[in-house]
């Protein structure tokens, strides 16, 4: 649909990409990534046709559609929140009046004259595009979308401008989703998202009929929803097949590959210059060094570009809290006559990393506030443990700043022993680089300011961290520098966020805020889902059949005897086959995901060493799946006796 031919792009002085060959083909689901300041949203601009390129060509196929959605920016007022989605649909609903008026007009017209059959003949073909183009259904698909991204249907028929920037783009993204272009380009589309929204574009777009290419620093969302990544680097582009995840292993291989093919050619380099040195005053030599010379000035040298150097920060480890972290006993909130919870009850044990989840406008945000206590409860009782310090991130955490500080004396000073270069590097993770970091941070954006103040809290050591959206406005590296040195962190961490790999990877507990009640549920936020589908159930009443058969194939009681007093079930013993039990289902998982992946690689022939590389793997994968299945049925019937 759209080709890109010898490609290049500056941004002043800096040369953003150059030389790039690109097609964008009808079936394109792929993500674009790249470092900050790689060009990923200048490459985007370019694609919609908002911006042209310094060098090189761009091509676009006849009767396609763009639809752009920028990160920010866009502002709608005038019409209320369904109107202004229906204002999609006005060609169509413009058939629909005249397909009104031409039913009409028929009605007044002599069947038998030519008049009436040349309005006829309009009329079917006007309701005939209506109807192929689902013409009947608009309401309910405007319904749909505005659902899915978490509109109240209260709020259908308020006026766009009472909302908020963030819903104002979700307004913005909904009308691309319903116009349904044979091309969207979408700039970080899950930045003002909750996650049940999240979900939804998920599978929207898993389903979506035509192309897309987006930018996202939501690696599971571009895991889901990509089958190819772009990567803008080293001023050029290179094509990976695959989601983010197979990305992140190709570009290894591609490294260690370049790197075996820069040392060969590094190894004959030497050797043509060892052996030109050492005979080029030798006459009887003269033609062997000519050839030598020749080749070596046909080399084309191979470059290995510098990598971003790899940040590895950790919390420093704060001093132990008591057992018990927080508790609520009886609590309920209320404003007004809006009650957000009801007589609440919990525990937060040390070390535990809890995430709140729950459709937006459930009171996550009022519950990390309640245990923050910058909000007070109205009823029951909210206490601390011994020797807890907290520390609260929120999400207008910027507000605490002294806006006449400089980024790097503000950090120096909390820093201890950090030196300079340490904490240069750490504010480069957060996107302040160069002269940035001696900016003050009254200049910087409200989203700036936000990330500065996460960075800032890094460097602060208490053990009862809250953490409301630190996700927001940070890139994917910075996504891992944070999730990492929490993963390492011994306190204890409440956080809400909407980056469903983030939750995935740090939750060992799952609070689900709704309903005016706080339910709790052991694992991550896969385990959660899981448990919410009845998985634990479903494995149960697996369980209950298996043992089925086994009664009715036991031969005959004997005569009675006096009844074997019950024995008691060991606790421990129950624990631990239930835990390896949760283990095996999840090898099983991970097994399966491997085997699928060996087998859509050996579809797909790159070489011949590479082929028998992964039918060697995929037969040891099946291997280990075979063991990992056996091993559960056995600790499955355990349970089931123990239990």
């Amino acid at each position: 649909m759209i080709s890109l031919n010898a490609a290049g792009k500056r941004f002043g002085p800096k040369l953003l990409f150059e030389n790039v060959t690109w097609l964008v083909t009808p079936q394109e689901k792929t993500g674009l990534v790249g470092g900050n300041g790689t060009g990923k949203t200048t490459l985007l601009k370019i694609l919609a046709g908002t911006e042209e390129l310094d060098y090189g060509t761009i091509g676009f196929t006849k009767g396609m559609t763009i639809g752009y959605l920028p990160q920010d920016g866009l502002s709608l007022r005038g019409r209320t929140v369904f109107a202004e989605c229906m204002s999609v649909f006005d060609d169509l609903r413009d058939m629909e009046v005249e397909m009104e008026a031409l039913t009409h007009k028929m009605s007044e017209l002599d069947p038998a004259s030519p008049e009436y059959l040349a309005v006829t003949e309009r009329f079917h073909r006007v309701e005939n595009e209506f109807t192929t183009r689902d013409g009947y259904n608009i309401e309910s698909q405007v319904g749909m979308v505005l659902d899915g991204l978490g509109f109240a249907k209260e709020d259908w028929h308020r006026y766009t401008e009472e909302f908020s920037g963030g819903w104002q783009m979700r307004i913005a993204l909904g009308k691309l989703l319903l116009q349904k272009p044979s091309l969207l380009l979408l700039d970080e589309p899950t930045n003002h998202l909750d996650l049940e929204a999240r979900n939804w574009l998920e599978d929207y777009l898993v389903n979506y009929p035509y192309a897309y290419v987006m930018i996202s620093h939501d690696r599971y969302f571009l895991d889901t929803t990509v089958k190819r990544i772009v990567e803008l680097w080293n001023k050029n582009m290179h094509f990976y097949s695959g989601n983010y995840e197979k990305y992140l292993q190709q570009k290894t291989e591609r490294r260690e590959q370049l790197e075996a093919a820069y040392k060969n050619q590094r190894e004959r380099i030497e050797a043509l210059e060892a052996f030109i040195n050492r005979f080029r005053y030798q006459a009887t030599k003269a033609k062997q060094v000519q050839s030598r010379i020749k080749e070596l000035e046909k080399i084309e040298r191979i470059e290995i570009p510098n990598e971003e150097k790899a940040i590895h920060f950790s919390f420093p480890q704060p001093k132990p809290s008591g057992r018990n972290v927080a508790e609520f006993r009886g609590v309920s909130k209320s404003y007004g006559d809006k009650h957000v919870f009801s007589a609440v009850d919990f525990v937060i044990e040390r070390g535990e990393r809890i995430a709140l989840v729950g459709h937006n406008g459930a009171g996550k945000s009022t519950l990390i506030k309640l245990l923050a206590g910058t909000e007070p409860v109205t009823r029951g009782e909210y206490t601390l443990g011994h020797n807890v310090e907290l520390d609260y991130f929120a999400q207008d955490q910027y507000k605490e700043l002294d806006p006449d500080a400089r980024m790097l004396d503000d950090l120096t000073s909390l820093a201890g022993l950090k030196t300079q270069t340490e904490l240069r590097s750490l504010l480069g993770c957060f996107l302040f680089s160069e002269d940035d970091v001696f900016k003050r941070i009254g200049v910087l954006s409200g989203g700036e300011r936000n990330r500065y103040a996460l960075c800032k809290m890094m460097l602060r050591p208490s053990n009862f961290i809250l953490l409301d959206e630190p996700t927001n406005h940070l890139d994917l590296r910075a996504k891992d520098i944070l999730l990492n040195a929490l993963e390492t962190y011994t306190g204890t961490v409440v956080f809400v966020s909407h980056d469903r790999y983030f939750i995935d990877k740090l939750a060992t507990k799952v609070y689900e805020v709704g309903d005016g009640g706080v339910e709790v549920y052991p694992g991550n936020y896969e385990e959660y889902i899981w448990r919410k589908s009845g998985g634990a159930q479903k494995m149960q009443a697996e369980i209950v059949q298996r043992q089925q058969p086994a009664a009715v194939a036991a031969p005959a009681a004997p005569a009675p005897v006096e009844a074997a007093p019950k024995k008691k079930i060991n606790p421990i013993k129950l624990k631990l086959l239930q835990d390896r039990v949760a283990q095996l289902e999840a090898g099983i998982a991970q097994t399966e995901t491997a085997i699928a992946a060996a087998e859509d690689g050996l579809a797909n022939f790159t070489s011949a060493e590479e082929s028998a590389r992964l039918g060697v793997e995929l037969a040891a994968l099946r291997a280990k799946h075979e063991g990992l299945l056996s091993e559960w049925e056995s600790a499955s019937e355990a349970l089931a006796e123990v239990s």
